[in-house]
């Protein structure tokens, strides 16, 4: 029987953005601010001496460190986030995190004082 496992670590930021297009009187084009959280997922087997798929210590400062990045910033203004939607942010996070970690399956960012989440699946191929 060959066993996949699935562990995840969520990280939290703060940051404002805006969208630079869209209809003149959308509110999405001031300028507001969000509270985030994001979630990675490692998908592989049981290995080495702990038996871990991933050490969850490693996982961890390797997500916080990449929030670190954008909490309390203006997202627009980082390269890959001019249009900083929920699926900009889960590549944005998924190009930063998967060459350390190759087993990465998915991305999730999610606004949760408004009920929004994103999520990014991928083969660990595509990884």
């Amino acid at each position: 029987m060959t066993r996949s496992f699935e562990v995840t670590k969520a990280a939290h930021f703060d940051a404002a953005h805006h969208f630079p297009t869209g209809p003149d009187e959308s509110p999405h084009r001031r300028m507001h601010g969000h509270s985030f959280q994001v979630e990675a997922t490692v998908r592989g087997a049981r290995a080495g001496e702990m038996g871990f798929v991933v050490d969850l210590t490693e996982l961890e400062a390797g997500l916080k460190a990449a929030a670190a990045v954008l909490d309390h910033s203006l997202l627009n203004d980082h390269p890959g986030l001019e249009k900083p939607s929920l699926e900009a942010l889960c590549v944005w996070f998924a190009e930063r995190l998967a060459p350390q970690f190759p087993g990465l399956c998915r991305i999730a960012v999610i606004r949760p004082t408004i009920g929004e989440r994103c999520e990014l699946h991928f083969s660990l191929s595509q990884a």
